[in-house]
């Protein structure tokens, strides 16, 4: 190894190729004025007093190239330098500085990517979609630049624990790899991108251990040549790099270590089955999940159609649909969940109200479903199922609201606040400290993560609620309005209200009000008091919205329906 002193082994070894060689200057010749004699002996003058011994100085044997030494070696000075001099550095090594130059450019090209990540979290770029959240991507994207950043900035005091650690975030990352490649599920929804961010913080990590190795070494080296002896001393400055890169590798580790926890989770729960049958949409860009039961007791019987509110449509609906069914109330009812719901796939950004009705009806041609419908919603799925009612007008016969969400209200979905707490949550869901801690004290179960009560800490249900709240006030606000106007006044309309959310928002009472006037067939207003937001809940809510579906069922197969 070259450095900027030359090597050190140079003397040792009799290797003088790059060093100067030293000539003696010829005594003056007697009458020079100087009155030194010929022969006269070294170290004495005569007239002057002035020392006439030979003066050595140094002359290149061939010219300078990138092994030339710059400066003098110390001991040729008969002296070392002190181990806290500036210029006793690994950095005066090429090829630590050119490893030092490798890292900086892996972080140049790594936080670049982070950018781009980032951004494709609310606007997928060309080609960058993925059937996952993109959560994981981007805590992949993270660790890589916290990993590289540590390396460069504590680049010249290599120590022990820095290797350590960053060995094993390598191999936690590695284990990371292998999850993603060996559990198709995994594969599916992270892609090419998530295989390929998760491989690159795996060399970046392994990277990192190598350069702390060789600048470990080159320390050694440049402290022996310049210092005559290895440096085992820390000064208080290093112990602080030594201290701070510590504590930073040690939260990447526990970071690491949640995010292959999730994943365990995530490969357990890709066990599950759907209840129903997934449907490429979207040009095959990704899959949502279709369920149906039951058939058609006549060709004029109209199918049920669930949408979800808030939380995924096998929380609650389904079970309300289902009790229909067994009592006879109903013969055939199907649900879907939106993209990034339980079974669904996430779909590109953004994803307005209107595209998620265009991919719902582009499930139900795949699935040879075609109605006639009688739409049944709760909450914001009102706004997705009138949506779907205004563009299939002809297919539609009844719709039903279960506290259902105004067009008006749409500014309480897309408050930035709530999209940045969303936000905020989604990129801390790779962590899985709520579902880990559920899964390994209280017992959750898979059905309890994918679509139970613990499936709004799921990456891809956080991803969901992010994409409904960036358009809310402006792509999907425009698609209800349009909606509304569209919309049929022959179509069969119920009402159902939540007595609690009425006395508690006085502007959800005349949202509600004026929900009744989407139609000019209102069947019934219900107000059912001390019931929640989730109606069917409560066997009063449950039994109201029995007999108003029986209604409408009725209504649409009378002859003047």
């Amino acid at each position: 190894m070259v450095s900027l002193w030359g090597s050190k082994y140079g003397e040792d070894t009799g290797d003088h190729s790059d060093t100067a060689t030293p000539h003696e200057t010829e005594p003056s010749e007697a009458g020079t004025g100087t009155g030194a004699g010929v022969g006269a002996p070294h170290g004495t003058g005569h007239g002057t007093g002035r020392d006439t011994a030979p003066r050595r100085h140094y002359r290149p044997t061939r010219e300078p190239d990138e092994r030339t030494r710059l400066l003098i070696p110390p001991r040729e000075h008969g002296h070392f330098l002190s181990p806290d001099d500036p210029a006793v550095t690994p950095l005066n090594l090429w090829s630590v500085r050119f490893l030092r130059a490798l890292s900086i450019l892996f972080l140049l090209i790594s936080f670049i990517w982070w950018i781009v990540v980032l951004v494709s979290l609310f606007a997928t770029p060309p080609g960058l979609h993925t059937r996952g959240s993109g959560f994981f991507i981007f805590s992949f994207a993270t660790l890589t630049v916290g990993n590289l950043l540590v390396a460069v900035l504590f680049y010249a005091s290599p120590n022990k624990a820095q290797r350590v650690s960053c060995l094993i975030i390598a191999v936690l990352l590695l284990v990371d790899v292998i999850l993603i490649l060996t559990i198709p599920r995994l594969r599916q929804q992270e892609g090419w991108v998530g295989i390929a961010t998760a491989g690159w913080a795996t060399l970046v990590a392994i990277w990192t251990v190598i350069t702390d190795r060789v600048v470990a070494w080159g320390k050694r080296e440049e402290e022996e040549r310049l210092t005559g002896r290895v440096e085992t001393r820390r000064t208080l400055g290093e112990w602080c790099v030594v201290f701070i890169s510590a504590i930073v590798l040690i939260v990447l580790i526990v970071v690491v270590v949640l995010i292959t926890g999730t994943l365990i989770l995530r490969a357990k729960d890709a066990g599950l089955t759907p209840p129903g049958k997934r449907y490429y949409v979207n040009n095959y860009r990704y899959q949502v999940h279709l369920y149906c039961e039951g058939y058609k007791r006549s060709e004029s019987e109209p199918t049920v159609l669930l949408e979800a509110g808030e939380m995924p449509v096998e929380t609650g609906l389904a079970s309300f649909a289902a009790d229909a069914f067994r009592n006879g109330t109903i013969g055939r009812y199907c649900y879907w969940d939106r993209p990034g719901f339980a079974f669904s796939d996430n779909a590109p950004s953004p994803l307005s109200a209107g595209m998620a009705a265009d991919a719902l009806s582009e499930a139900l041609a795949r699935a040879g479903e075609d109605g006639p419908w009688i739409l049944v919603s709760a909450g914001v799925g009102s706004i997705y199922s009138r949506i779907f009612a205004s563009r299939h007008a002809n297919d539609i016969k009844g719709i039903m609201l279960v506290d259902g969400l105004h067009e008006n209200l749409l500014h309480r979905v897309g408050a930035p606040g709530r999209g940045f707490i969303i936000w905020a949550r989604g990129v801390l869901s790779p962590l899985g400290i709520d579902r880990l801690f559920g899964a390994i004290f209280k017992g959750r179960s898979r059905e309890d993560r994918i679509y139970g009560r613990s499936s709004y800490q799921d990456d891809r249900f956080l991803r969901a609620k992010l994409q409904e709240n960036l358009v809310a006030n402006s792509l999907t606000k425009n698609e209800i309005s349009s909606a509304r106007t569209i919309q049929s006044r022959e179509t069969q309309l119920v009402v159902i209200s939540s007595g609690m959310e009425i006395r508690r928002d006085k502007n959800w009472e005349r949202a509600q009000r004026d929900l009744t006037k989407l139609t000019d067939k209102l069947i019934a207003w219900d107000i059912v008091n001390y019931a929640p937001h989730e109606i069917w809940e409560t066997p009063r809510g449950r039994k109201t919205m029995e007999t108003r579906l029986c209604e409408i069922i009725n209504k649409t197969q009378s002859p003047d329906g």
